[in-house]
């Protein structure tokens, strides 16, 4: 892919950023929603707030690789990776503990399974 392929002026390069837009931005909405409804519980609110900022993330993102399309400035450009990079280090971070409490529970069901099962032996 030589230079002159990601130009903003490029038709097929701005067809694909249009694409990407779209799906950043729609993506965005639903992150976003998905915060706001884990926020009508207290507890639920400490997830669904960062939920809601990574949503905001990516649709900044995607008004930067607009921006990006029709000035070619390569400051937008930046902006807009700097901005999907924080959206994705932020749901890497749920990532890990949604596995990190899935672990957790495997082990407690594992064990409460098991002391369980030695009990019924017991009889």
């Amino acid at each position: 892919m030589n230079e002159a392929s990601i130009s903003p002026s490029n038709p097929a390069f701005q067809m694909m950023m249009r694409k990407l837009n779209g799906d950043m931005r729609f993506v965005g909405i639903f992150t976003i929603i998905g915060g706001a409804l884990a926020c009508l519980g207290i507890i639920t609110a400490i997830i669904g707030v960062p939920v809601i900022i990574s949503g905001l993330r990516l649709r900044e993102a995607a008004d930067s690789f607009s921006n990006y399309v029709a000035s070619g400035d390569f400051a937008s450009l930046q902006q807009a990776l700097e901005r999907q990079g924080r959206y994705f280090f932020i749901q890497k971070i749920f990532i890990i503990i949604g596995l990190v409490f899935t672990g957790l529970y495997l082990i407690f069901f594992i064990a409460f399974f098991g002391t369980i099962m030695s009990s019924f032996g017991n009889f």
